[in-house]
Parts: C-alpha cells; structure tokens; sequence
C-alpha cells in the first residue's frame, strides 16, 4: 500500500511538470507553447515562399509533437489568427463572430515575413532530439521581438494558470528602446477587436482591466456597434443583450448582425426609449462592457515563474542584446575566415606556389612545401594555414587560376574588411546597434500594427441605480388584495427593490415582496419597509378596558414570517403611519372628581420593538376615544 502510495504521488509529481513545463504554460524567451514552436520549426523547415496545406503542416509537425494531430490543428489556426507569424489564404474562422476555420485540408499558411525576419537563426538556436529521438527540435526560438507581449497567452496547467493580454507591437518595441536608454515606460494592452480600454487597474499586468464595445448613436432610436470586447463574440453579445431584454433590464425592439469584415450591429429601440438613455443599461446588463484579469506566469530558466509586463519586456530587451551580439560575433569569424582565405587564394596564385609542387609526387610533400611556401607571407595572413586551407587551394581548376584577376580580388579583400570594421564596430556598441535595430522594425512595420483599443477612463455603472423603477401599489382594505395589479382608491408608491409590510386586524404583520395580486387576511395597513418610518397602536386590555399605546419600527424580519404586534388579550383602536397623532378621551366621574377630557401625545411614547409592551395612557375603562 505504502508502494502505491509512494508510485501515485512521484507519477502525479511527474504528470503536473509535464504539463506545466512542456504543455500549458509559454516561455519567456520567445512567448511560445512546445506544439506553437513545433508548428513554426516545421513551417522554416518547409519554407519556399509557397502557401502549404496546413494538413500537410499538421502531419510534419506530428514528427516533433507526441499529441495527435486536432491539437495541433487547433493552435495553427489560434497562432494564424494572432496575425503576426502567419500569412494565410482560405477559412480561419471569424474573430468577430465566434465561426469556426475549414478543415486543415482546404486552408493554407507559411511564415510571415515578420516572423522570417525575427524568429530564425540556427547557428544560434539550441536543440534537443524530439520525443521519438528521430529528429532535433529548438528548446526556445531566438526571438528577437517580444512575442510574449505582443500576442498575449492563455494556458491552465496542473495547479497554476497564465492569462497574458496581448499589447501593441510598435508600442511593445519602443519600450524596449526606452529600457535600453534607461528611460521610463509604460505598457497597456491593445486588443485586436478593438474597443475601449479602461487601464487604470492594470497596475503592470498585475490587476485588471476594463473593456466597452464602440457604440455609435445612429439616430434617436438607433444604436450601432462597431467594436466588440476581447474575449467575446457578435453572437455572444446578441444572446447576453437578448437575455437582458427578457429579464426587463433594458428594452429593444429589434437587433440585427450586419458582421463581416468588420463588426456591425444594430439595435432599434421601441417607442418611449431613446439611445442616449439605454447606453448605460447596456454597458450594465451586457457583454458591452467586461473586466479583463491578468495573471502572469510563464516558464523562465526551466521553472514557473510570476512577473509582471515590464519585467517581461526587459528581460526580452536584454535578450534582443544577446541574440544581436551572438549573430555579429558569427558574422565577424565568417568574415574574417572569408578575408583569410582569400588573401591566401591571392598569395597561392600571384606569387605563383602552385608551381613549387608539381613535380612532387605525395600529398604529405605537397603540404609541407606550402607550408615553406606560405611562411614569408605569414604577415599578410591572420593565421597559419591548415590542412584543411591548403586542400582548398589544391582543388582550385588551372582554368580559374589562369584567369585569377588580382584587382577584383583585392577589392573583394577591401570591402570585406570594411564590413568587419562595421561588424567590430557594432560590437564595441552592441545597445546601439540593438537600438538601430529596433527602430528599422518600427519604420517597417508601423503601419500594419497600429493601435486598435482606445484609452478612456470608464466610471462604475451603478445598476441598482439603473434597474429602479417607480411602482405604484394598490391595496383594497374591504376585499384584502394587494398588488401592482389591484385597482382602487388606495395606493402607496414605493421601488421595485423595496419590501411591503402588511398589518391585519388581529394584530400580526409580516413583510412581503412586491406581489402582483395577494390576498392579506384581516388587512388593516401597509407601508414600503424604509427602517424608518414608525408604526402608532393604540389597543385596549381586554381584562381591565385600559388604554395602552406603542410605537415600534419594522427594520428586523425575515420575509413571510408571521410576527405578532398584539397579544392574545388585546383589542385593537387605533393604527397609523401618521405622525403627530393625539388622543382625546373622555374620562368619567369617580367619587367627588368629576368626568374631565384628556389628551395625549402619542408622539411621547417611546419606539420600541413591536412584541414589546406599550404605555399605558389611561386607568379607568374608558368607552369614546378620539384621535386627531
């Protein structure tokens, strides 16, 4: 038992980092999941500038990704319609309206120039063997834009979670030209359904942010939306507005979806309703408005790791400076090797070697003899020939030799070594190169990344507030009825958030919601409960005929429990809503004093609850009672 304990819990631990390490979760480096990186290896694999099959690109990428072939589907065309890294031709689905992409086998996608130009150098790229052991895969691309950023990241793993919002390409990369100057910078994000943004809870990516739809008042009784929030769809937002409809939130009279290109969709309002007075309602009750979370975790140095956006886009920036700084020192030893064997090629040919080994009839007396040829000449060379450098020179055909031009190869020589002083020069400057870099992407594709979500500080909707309506309650105190629905003389005015207290005869009360129609046996009075306003009775002790009085406020119930104002022993003379009520009786002779008339304030008796007992006015039995 211990062992299967012990074989569940090491084969769990081994199941989640699987999943968190090489499924769910994107790294840092390049902002890409195992099977987004896989599809884009086997995309640079394939590259002749033709469109391909993504059925066919699904089926290669099977070779590096052990998971079947739907998901890989799947985050092709996800990635596709990111609209950075893949150009595409045919039906990728609808971003608008939530419709689905054609089977693999009718759409077709290669690289983008964008991500050719960005995301491929394998002198520089580490690779590990596939799961199969029969091919290499990259452990990360050398990304030299920040990815990560720029299409933002959703992924549940085993115990953790990522949702990274995608921002602006050319706002991501003058970021990181500010980082690299040592300057401020501020990050929001951008949304490719465009909008409008409230970002002042975003706080780095560490808090939230607010979204509205773009709406545009056609006419009185036309609202049109032209932009819908990230995250939702055309047919997401007609259903939530349909649905509120029902519920009575707001009031239409018609939608219709007009989405193609671009979104579009109409909303015609009945009569008694105008478009500036429904904006709220439907920024309220709709996905015309949401709250987006960002919750970053991504994979850095092989382990989950929590951060925030700016953190991310520096250590990009600092990534950028090492990726460029690798690719120059590669390009300063091709150079350099090129300037080598060149010059040698020249000395080989103008001082005439050649001719020192033709008579020699062993490769090893070939080497031998060049290299005694070569040592005069061991100033204009970098270095000493190799093996492999003169096996080179012995391979060159008479025919080339013969027409060996000099002048050509010394130019040849001389713009070579102006690009190494170029590429030596970048080097001892690599952040300026970095920055020179940063600002040829920009001035390249600024124009086909422009900003789409809109900044506006966007208030809370109050939707109580909205929802409140002025209602108009009839109460019939012959038949009992109460409700929206009941005609007659007597009618209160309250909210439809607020709760009726019915009084009956027989001294009890209970609080109730707004009915339509309901039937209170004994009814007496009723009142909006407000805490506020206090209840006067005025009741007669059975037993003795004395008078008492109370005053209470109704601020403590649970609906449709019967409670008890009275007691058992109680007749009930007076109850009122009123304030300022005076009491006048007429009290009677006893012995010598004679009958007198007395009045009292019932605005002096104490407020206290409605089960306690009241104050007694009077202690003779006392038969007329006026009030006033």
């Amino acid at each position: 038992m211990d062992d299967l304990k012990q074989q569940m819990k090491d084969h769990f631990i081994q199941y989640a980092s699987y999943v968190i390490l090489d499924r769910a979760l994107p790294n840092i480096v390049d902002g890409l999941k195992p099977v987004q990186r896989r599809i884009l290896e086997i995309l640079w694999k394939q590259n002749d500038d033709k469109l391909h099959k993504v059925a066919n690109v699904v089926g290669q990428t099977m070779q590096l990704h052990p998971h079947g072939d739907m998901p890989i589907y799947e985050a092709l065309v996800n990635l596709a319609n990111k609209g950075y890294l893949l150009d595409r031709q045919g039906n990728f689905g609808n971003l608008f309206t939530g419709d689905p992409s054609a089977a693999a086998r009718y759409i077709e996608t290669r690289l983008s120039p964008l991500a050719k130009e960005t995301l491929f150098n394998p002198e520089i790229t580490e690779k590990i063997p596939s799961y199969d052991g029969r091919n290499l895969e990259p452990v990360t691309l050398p990304a030299k834009i920040p990815l990560l950023l720029m299409q933002g990241a959703e992924g549940i793993a085993v115990g953790m979670s990522t949702h990274i919002l995608p921002h602006n390409f050319i706002e991501l990369l003058e970021a990181e030209i500010a980082y690299l100057e040592n300057k401020p910078f501020k990050l929001f994000p951008d949304f490719p359904t465009g909008g409008i943004m409230d970002k002042s809870l975003y706080d780095k990516g560490l808090g939230k942010v607010k979204l509205r739809t773009k709406i545009e008042i056609k006419d009185p009784k036309t609202l049109v939306i032209k932009e819908i929030c990230y995250g939702t769809t055309t047919e997401s937002l007609i259903r939530s507005i349909d649905e509120a409809a029902k519920k009575g939130k707001i009031k239409i009279e018609a939608i219709s979806d007009y989405t193609a290109t671009d979104v579009e969709i109409e909303i015609k309002l009945p009569r008694g309703q105008y478009a500036e007075d429904v904006l709220d309602a439907l920024y309220a009750f709709t996905e015309c408005e949401v709250s987006l979370n960002s919750q970053i975790v991504v994979i850095k140095d092989g382990f989950p790791w929590e951060g925030d956006v700016h953190e991310i886009l520096a250590y990009n920036a600092t990534k950028l400076v090492e990726f460029l700084t690798r690719e120059l020192e590669i390009e300063r030893d091709r150079l350099l090797a090129k300037i080598f064997y060149k010059t040698l090629e020249r000395i080989f040919i103008e001082s005439r070697l050649y001719k020192q080994i033709e008579t020699i009839k062993t490769l090893e007396a070939i080497y031998e003899t060049l290299q005694d040829a070569f040592f005069p000449f061991r100033k204009q060379l970098a270095r000493e020939p190799t093996q492999d450098d003169l096996e080179k020179l012995l391979q060159i055909p008479i025919r080339r030799i013969s027409r060996f031009d000099i002048d050509k190869n010394k130019e040849e020589i001389a713009n070579l070594e102006k690009a190494h002083r170029d590429v030596e020069k970048h080097l001892k400057n690599v952040k300026k190169y970095t920055i020179d870099y940063l600002k040829k992407l920009i001035a390249k594709y600024e124009p086909d990344f422009p900003r789409k979500t809109r900044f506006k500080s966007i208030e809370e909707i109050d939707r109580r507030a909205i929802e409140t309506k002025e209602l108009k309650i009839g109460y019939d105190l012959e038949t009992g009825f109460v409700g929206t629905k009941v005609s007659g003389a007597s009618h209160i005015s309250c909210t439809n958030f607020d709760k009726l207290f019915v009084l009956s005869k027989n001294g009890t009360y209970k609080v109730i919601h707004i009915p339509e129609k309901q039937y209170i046996e004994q009814l007496i009075c009723i009142g909006a409960v407000d805490k506020k306003t206090p209840v006067t009775v005025v009741y007669r002790k059975k037993d003795t005929g004395h008078i008492w009085a109370k005053r209470f406020i109704i601020d403590q119930f649970i609906l449709d429990k019967i409670y008890h104002y009275l007691d058992e022993d109680a007749q009930l003379e007076h109850l009122s809503l009123s304030p300022h009520i005076t009491l006048e009786v007429q009290a009677p002779a006893q012995g010598r004093k004679k009958a007198e008339k007395l009045s009292f304030s019932l605005d002096d008796v104490p407020i206290k609850g409605a089960q306690t007992r009241g104050v007694r006015l009077i202690n003779q039995k006392v038969k007329k009672l006026t009030f006033r």
